[in-house]
């Protein structure tokens, strides 16, 4: 496009710079639409040579326009591109704002710079600098994640950032409800909202919605690693072993050189496989061992869920899957087990009729635990049956879920408040 007399006009030069930068995002959010799942070892290659294209085609610009701010807005963001901190973008980004303050798009990439230098309050600033000259949902989302990482030796301070991270990705959802970046933004939120208040189902369910929703509006969030490690974090804790199993594995073939999903998954499938293990053969405690310990369990040791309560003792064969309202289980501690992350807390319990089921403890102070040939009674317990299938392996077991301690009778006795701690759970935050 040429004006008369063969120069370009300064709308056209505009025009031509941000197609070359559009399409440089679009081959880096679109990748995996033109190359397969194995070629993502090349992908940060692939991206990082495509942008030196991209900005030697910017650097053969008429030299007019190269100290204007949206020229330099642009090749900052072209910069930008890749996950790494850029100190060439940080400069032209810099100057660009300070040469157009109201241009919201430097702002935010200028932000996006400060945060992968890890310097959250530089990207707080220009998050917000941004939302003074104009509502948008880029830094809105981004000033989600940013009020997410801010850290604070008070626990309410923090639990109020999390809730206004939640505030800040609605907005963003609600100005543009087909825009993936944001869904899984509020995601995130509702992830961290989840193990910071005690882990309320309806908030884990707000957080899995958000990501089935990114997905639906948006093709290029399934090729997101950070989705896919997240939302398998939530699938482990909630014993969806394998969902988190599949999250894990999709994270780490979306990225090759990115090592916490791969570790992820081999210690759930360490975990699962010594579990299987010692369920089989009930934590190798057979013989008169076994019958010296289930001969005494008595009545006595259900407490106040016993007659006083009104729960009635079953055998752990006679629960349904689900919750079991009305039931009270006994039985003795063969094994205990904990994961790497120690969330659950895991032990084998073996009732009078001689069954082993899983009984996975959470929210428990760290010193919390269960000896071997403790009794353990468990009200209204909450059954899951698992039938997993990875790679090859296949893991069959029933499980009993304890959300809290206190509400466990060991050799008869209550467990006191004390004994009760909220989960914290490694997870992925900080992506665009």
């Amino acid at each position: 496009m040429m004006a008369e007399g063969g120069a370009e006009t300064e709308a056209e030069v505009r025009d031509k710079l941000q197609e070359l930068v559009d399409k440089l995002y679009h081959f880096r959010d679109h990748y995996f639409e033109t190359h397969n799942v194995e070629d993502a070892v090349r992908k940060q290659r692939d991206v990082k040579d495509q942008m030196e294209q991209t900005v030697a085609l910017m650097d053969e610009t008429d030299d007019t326009w190269k100290n204007k701010a949206f020229f330099l807005m642009l090749k900052g963001k072209a910069l930008n591109v890749t996950p790494n901190y850029c100190t060439e973008a940080e400069e032209v980004l810099s100057k660009a704002v300070k040469l157009d303050p109201g241009l919201v798009e430097a702002w935010n990439q200028l932000g996006e710079v400060y945060w992968k230098k890890m310097d959250v309050t530089a990207a707080k600033t220009c998050f917000l600098g941004a939302l003074n000259h104009c509502k948008n949902k880029v830094s809105l989302r981004n000033l989600s994640m940013v009020m997410r990482q801010q850290r604070s030796q008070d626990a309410d301070e923090n639990s109020r950032n999390i809730m206004d991270s939640v505030k800040q990705a609605k907005q963003a959802v609600q100005m543009d409800m087909r825009d993936g970046t944001s869904w899984y933004i509020l995601g995130n939120a509702y992830l961290s909202l989840f193990f910071c208040t005690g882990q309320n189902p309806k908030i884990s369910q707000q957080a899995l919605n958000a990501y089935v929703q990114a997905e639906r509006v948006d093709k290029t969030a399934s090729s997101n690693p950070d989705l896919h490690l997240n939302r398998a974090t939530l699938c482990k804790y909630e014993e969806n072993y394998q969902g988190a199993l599949d999250g894990f594995s999709r994270a780490a073939a979306l990225e090759p050189s990115w090592t916490e999903p791969v570790m992820r998954e081999e210690q759930l499938l360490d975990y699962l496989g010594r579990l299987c293990g010692l369920l089989g053969n009930k934590g190798k405690i057979r013989g008169k061992r076994l019958q010296n310990m289930l001969s005494s369990l008595s009545p006595g040791l259900l407490g106040h869920y016993g007659d006083s309560g009104g729960l009635q003792l079953k055998p752990l064969s006679a629960l349904q899957p689900g919750k079991n309202p009305g039931l009270v289980v006994l039985g003795r501690v063969v094994f205990s087990l904990v994961p790497e992350e120690r969330v659950p807390f895991t032990f084998g319990l073996v009732d009078t009729e001689g069954t082993c089921y899983a009984i996975m403890v959470y929210n428990m102070v760290e010193s919390w635990g269960v000896l071997i040939a403790d009794s353990v009674t468990i009200p209204e317990p909450h059954l899951k049956q698992h039938n997993i299938q990875h790679k090859g392996q296949t893991f069959a077991f029933q499980s009993i879920r304890v959300d809290s301690p206190v509400r466990l009778l060991v050799n008869g006795k209550p467990q006191g408040p004390s004994t009760q701690a909220s989960a914290t759970v490694a997870y992925r935050p900080q992506s665009e």
